[in-house]
């Protein structure tokens, strides 16, 4: 028998006592059978915080506003012929023009 040539069962005892054997995946081994679960789990937590964290930093900038003020919109109501002048003065008293 060479160097090269190692009895199968030798090989295999190494192999199971190193770790790294069937058993890792019945919660004996490295992790065992949860490992690869909470590794999703912990994927799915980092991508929500993450999502999370752009849409609070989103929030922080407001759109632009129009330029529109609500005596502008009356105006133009009443320039399109949508009210009529009593209705037009009316309104403007209210809103304050």
């Amino acid at each position: 028998m060479g160097i090269m040539e190692v009895p199968l069962a030798a090989a295999s005892a190494a192999v199971e006592g190193s770790g790294y054997g069937h058993h890792m995946w019945y919660g004996e081994g490295h992790g065992g059978f949860m490992g690869p679960f909470a590794m999703v789990v912990l994927l799915l937590v980092a991508v929500v915080v993450a999502v999370l964290l752009i849409r609070w930093l989103g929030a922080t900038h407001p759109p632009a506003a129009t330029g529109r003020q609500p005596l502008d919109i009356l105006q133009e109501r009443f320039a399109r012929g949508e009210i009529d002048k009593e209705e037009y003065e009316e309104r403007r008293r209210v809103l304050g023009g």
